[in-house]
């Protein structure tokens, strides 16, 4: 075996034995050379291959660091992966009563004749009337609400973006996204052939001047915003920003999916961009954050001439609602257990913002108070894959690192993002405490003797 090999294998079984630790950084190459007696191009080659194996992540200037584990195949998705017993990847509140509330439906939809008309035949992606009423009545804000005709179901939000996604841009075609924007928009992108085009930010989102820019240097077939509560970063776009967008999309005669799955949370979060552009902006939002995802349906907004189109792609992608789901998100609505879910969760976001505050203070945190996650920009030298295996073996608390949410080639932000909201508020708490230990305490200075 090439000696390069040899000694990256008893590297290797240092970081697996524990006395390599997550986050601990090896010494320069030059170093490591010295004390094993190897030449400088061997050294190289030693912590070339430890990247390759997925062992360590390394940027020039800054130094090497153990990363623990190898990447996962594919794109980074903020989903819970059981890295660690306390998960601040996954992200679903759920408000105290909410099974009680929502057991009263499923009741009544337990009658043999409600039941079958519910499970009989497939849900159309327009629904029923009652059903586009009542999606009309939880997507409304004050000064404005869509217009039933306009909703399509999807099983979830998800699907509703991919439908919304398949129905714009065809396969090859350039999508405008926020620079940092929500995972699984990168992979239904690559599935569906899109290119992405990363967008600059500012404090209320995307820049007009970087929209107007990428246009020019090729047309975008679509842009995808979130101007509410964005994910991960919080921000909220004013109505202003959001009155010079949509007439930037008419004037680039541009189309927009408007993601609000977020933005019930803010009580008085301005009326959307389809607000503003009705005839450009297709709207997707969900009952997944507002009530549980495991029986949930997603909402699509079509303007009259792309609801065809939209309406073909949840047929085709099998992303329809089912029936039973259908039933049972109409009658939440109307009997009340959606809006006393909302005003829990909003309430909840103060309780767990509190924790924050109080266990992170000093560090560099973009949130919101009506936000259920917080984008933590790390402290130096920290790097956020260190940082995130060094949470997850250290203080046993699962992350997601930058990396997830950035969007091109350039170097991934060094922050990481905590979901709030599903822990209860003691194992949260001491959660955050355990994540401000490891980075308070720094990556572990390893590089000693290896045998």
């Amino acid at each position: 075996m090439d000696e390069y090999r040899r000694i990256a294998d008893r590297v290797e079984a240092a970081v697996r034995d524990g006395r390599l630790r997550p986050g601990d950084r090896l010494p320069p190459q030059r170093v490591f050379a010295r004390r094993h007696g190897i030449a400088n191009s061997t050294a190289i080659r030693v912590y070339g291959e430890l990247a390759r194996r997925g062992l360590v992540v390394g940027e020039v200037g800054r130094g090497t660091f153990v990363r623990a584990a190898p990447p996962l195949p594919g794109p980074a998705l903020a989903e819970a992966t059981g890295a660690a017993p306390v998960d601040l990847q996954l992200n679903y509140p759920s408000a105290e009563g909410q099974p009680e509330l929502m057991a009263r439906a499923l009741a009544a939809l337990a009658r043999p004749d409600v039941l079958a008309e519910a499970v009989s035949r497939p849900a159309a992606a327009t629904g029923t009337a009652e059903a586009r009423d009542a999606a009309s009545a939880v997507l409304a804000r004050p000064g404005w609400a869509p217009d039933p005709d306009a909703v399509l179901f999807a099983g979830n939000g998800r699907q509703a973006i991919a439908a919304a996604l398949s129905a714009l841009v065809p396969p090859g075609g350039r999508l405008g996204v926020e620079a940092l924007t929500y995972p699984l928009v990168k992979a239904v992108a690559e599935r569906l052939g899109i290119r992405l085009v990363p967008l600059a930010l500012d404090a209320e989102g995307v820049r007009p001047e970087a929209l107007a820019a990428a246009h020019r240097t090729a047309p975008l077939a679509a842009v995808y915003l979130q101007p509410t509560l964005h994910n991960p970063l919080s921000t909220t776009a004013g109505e202003g920003r959001r009155a010079e967008l949509a007439a930037l999309l008419r004037r680039l005669d541009l189309t927009a999916v408007e993601d609000t799955t977020w933005a019930f949370l803010l009580p008085d979060a301005p009326a959307p961009l389809a607000a503003h552009a009705p005839e450009r902006v297709l709207l997707v939002d969900s009952l997944s954050k507002r009530l549980a995802p495991g029986l949930t349906v997603g909402y699509l907004v079509a303007p009259g001439r792309f609801r065809t189109a939209a309406a073909d792609a949840l047929r085709s992608g099998a992303w329809t609602a089912g029936g039973l789901a259908l039933a049972a998100a109409t009658r939440w609505t109307g009997d009340g257990t959606v809006a006393g879910a909302v005003a829990a969760k909003r309430a909840d976001t103060g309780a767990r913002h509190a924790l924050v505050r109080r266990r992170l203070a000093g560090h560099a945190l973009r949130t919101s108070p009506h936000a259920y996650y917080c984008w933590w920009e790390l402290p130096a030298p920290w790097r956020a894959e260190t940082f995130t295996a060094a949470a997850a073996a250290r203080a046993g608390v699962a992350v997601t690192p930058g990396s997830a949410f950035a969007v091109g080639s350039g170097t991934a932000p060094d922050a990481i993002r905590l979901g709030l909201a599903s822990p209860p508020l003691p194992v949260l708490d001491d959660a955050l405490a355990r994540l401000a230990a490891v980075a308070d305490s720094g990556p572990g200075e390893g590089g000693g003797e290896i045998p």
